[in-house]
Protein backbone atom coordinates (compact mmCIF):
# COMPACT_ATOMS: atom_id res chain seq x y z
CA UNK A 1 0.00 0.00 0.00
CA UNK A 2 1.34 3.46 -1.01
CA UNK A 3 0.40 6.94 0.76
CA UNK A 4 0.40 9.21 -1.98
CA UNK A 5 -0.34 12.63 -0.80
CA UNK A 6 -2.48 15.21 -3.62
CA UNK A 7 -4.01 18.56 -3.77
CA UNK A 8 -2.34 19.26 -0.27
CA UNK A 9 0.51 21.65 -1.73
CA UNK A 10 3.00 18.36 -1.00
CA UNK A 11 3.35 17.25 -4.74
CA UNK A 12 6.16 17.15 -6.79
CA UNK A 13 6.70 20.57 -9.14
CA UNK A 14 4.85 18.62 -12.18
CA UNK A 15 1.91 18.08 -10.25
CA UNK A 16 2.05 14.62 -9.29
CA UNK A 17 1.50 13.41 -5.72
CA UNK A 18 4.52 12.58 -3.68
CA UNK A 19 4.37 9.25 -1.53
CA UNK A 20 4.62 9.55 2.29
CA UNK A 21 8.10 7.71 2.17
CA UNK A 22 9.29 10.55 -0.52
CA UNK A 23 8.08 13.11 1.87
CA UNK A 24 9.73 11.62 4.59
CA UNK A 25 13.35 11.42 3.04
CA UNK A 26 12.78 15.45 2.34
CA UNK A 27 11.93 15.73 5.82
CA UNK A 28 14.52 14.40 7.16
CA UNK A 29 17.00 15.94 4.62
CA UNK A 30 15.46 19.35 5.52
CA UNK A 31 15.78 18.75 9.13
CA UNK A 32 19.45 17.76 8.99
CA UNK A 33 20.32 20.59 7.21
CA UNK A 34 18.74 22.52 9.94
CA UNK A 35 20.75 20.94 12.30
CA UNK A 36 23.97 21.35 10.86
CA UNK A 37 23.28 24.87 10.37
CA UNK A 38 22.60 25.08 14.11
CA UNK A 39 25.88 23.55 14.12
CA UNK A 40 27.66 25.75 11.98
CA UNK A 41 25.91 28.48 13.82
CA UNK A 42 27.02 27.35 17.14
CA UNK A 43 30.53 26.75 16.43
CA UNK A 44 30.75 30.79 15.08
CA UNK A 45 29.45 32.11 18.17
CA UNK A 46 32.01 30.32 20.15
CA UNK A 47 34.64 31.52 18.40
CA UNK A 48 33.50 35.18 18.27
CA UNK A 49 32.88 34.87 22.48
CA UNK A 50 36.41 33.34 22.69
CA UNK A 51 38.10 35.95 20.73
CA UNK A 52 36.14 38.38 22.98
CA UNK A 53 37.90 36.38 26.06
CA UNK A 54 41.31 36.49 24.74
CA UNK A 55 41.48 40.08 24.07
CA UNK A 56 40.16 41.06 27.19
CA UNK A 57 42.38 38.58 29.26
CA UNK A 58 45.01 40.21 26.90
CA UNK A 59 44.30 43.60 27.80
CA UNK A 60 44.54 42.69 31.75
CA UNK A 61 47.83 40.73 31.54
CA UNK A 62 49.12 44.19 29.44
CA UNK A 63 47.46 46.51 32.47
CA UNK A 64 48.88 43.84 35.50
CA UNK A 65 52.75 44.17 33.35
CA UNK A 66 52.67 48.26 32.76
CA UNK A 67 51.40 47.74 37.24
CA UNK A 68 55.11 46.01 37.71
CA UNK A 69 56.55 49.18 35.65
CA UNK A 70 54.41 51.74 37.56
CA UNK A 71 55.60 49.89 41.39
CA UNK A 72 59.14 50.11 39.91
CA UNK A 73 58.75 53.72 39.03
CA UNK A 74 57.36 54.74 42.54
CA UNK A 75 60.07 52.99 43.75
CA UNK A 76 62.49 54.93 42.03
CA UNK A 77 60.72 57.95 43.18
CA UNK A 78 61.09 56.83 46.25
CA UNK A 79 64.55 56.49 46.07
CA UNK A 80 65.44 60.26 44.18
CA UNK A 81 63.04 61.86 47.14
CA UNK A 82 65.03 60.56 49.69
CA UNK A 83 68.75 61.61 47.58
CA UNK A 84 67.39 64.94 46.20
CA UNK A 85 64.68 66.75 47.79
CA UNK A 86 62.85 68.48 45.10
CA UNK A 87 63.66 68.16 41.10
CA UNK A 88 64.37 64.60 40.32
CA UNK A 89 61.53 62.52 42.43
CA UNK A 90 58.87 65.08 41.30
CA UNK A 91 59.46 63.99 37.86
CA UNK A 92 59.93 60.46 38.51
CA UNK A 93 56.21 60.71 40.20
CA UNK A 94 55.00 61.99 37.28
CA UNK A 95 55.95 58.83 35.23
CA UNK A 96 54.66 56.45 37.64
CA UNK A 97 51.28 58.43 37.60
CA UNK A 98 51.32 58.36 33.82
CA UNK A 99 52.05 54.35 33.57
CA UNK A 100 49.34 53.60 36.56
CA UNK A 101 47.26 55.61 34.45
CA UNK A 102 47.20 54.05 31.42
CA UNK A 103 47.27 50.55 33.22
CA UNK A 104 43.99 51.72 34.92
CA UNK A 105 42.27 52.78 31.09
CA UNK A 106 43.56 49.30 30.31
CA UNK A 107 41.80 47.54 33.39
CA UNK A 108 38.76 48.73 32.82
CA UNK A 109 38.52 47.98 29.04
CA UNK A 110 39.65 44.42 29.60
CA UNK A 111 37.03 44.30 32.26
CA UNK A 112 34.64 45.33 29.86
CA UNK A 113 35.27 43.26 27.36
CA UNK A 114 35.81 40.31 29.81
CA UNK A 115 31.86 41.13 30.61
CA UNK A 116 30.64 41.57 27.05
CA UNK A 117 31.91 37.75 26.03
CA UNK A 118 31.95 36.64 29.69
CA UNK A 119 29.51 33.29 28.40
CA UNK A 120 30.81 30.36 26.25
CA UNK A 121 27.63 29.10 26.05
CA UNK A 122 26.29 29.71 21.85
CA UNK A 123 22.54 31.10 23.50
CA UNK A 124 22.09 32.91 19.69
CA UNK A 125 22.42 29.28 18.27
CA UNK A 126 20.48 27.57 21.23
CA UNK A 127 17.52 30.17 20.72
CA UNK A 128 17.72 29.78 17.26
CA UNK A 129 17.25 26.27 17.38
CA UNK A 130 14.51 26.37 19.82
CA UNK A 131 12.36 28.63 17.54
CA UNK A 132 12.95 26.37 14.97
CA UNK A 133 11.92 23.53 17.04
CA UNK A 134 8.24 25.42 18.23
CA UNK A 135 8.07 26.32 14.34
CA UNK A 136 8.30 22.32 13.80
CA UNK A 137 5.83 21.02 16.69
CA UNK A 138 3.07 23.96 15.69
CA UNK A 139 2.67 22.97 12.11
CA UNK A 140 2.45 19.65 13.71
CA UNK A 141 4.80 17.97 11.96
Amino acid sequence: MTDTVASTGAGSDDGAPVSTGALLIRFTDQVGGLVRDEIAMAKLEIAEKGKRLGIGSGLLGAAAFLALYGLGALLVTAGLALALVLDGWLAALVVAGAIFLLAAILVVVGVTSLKNGASPVPTEAIDGAKQDLATVTKRGV
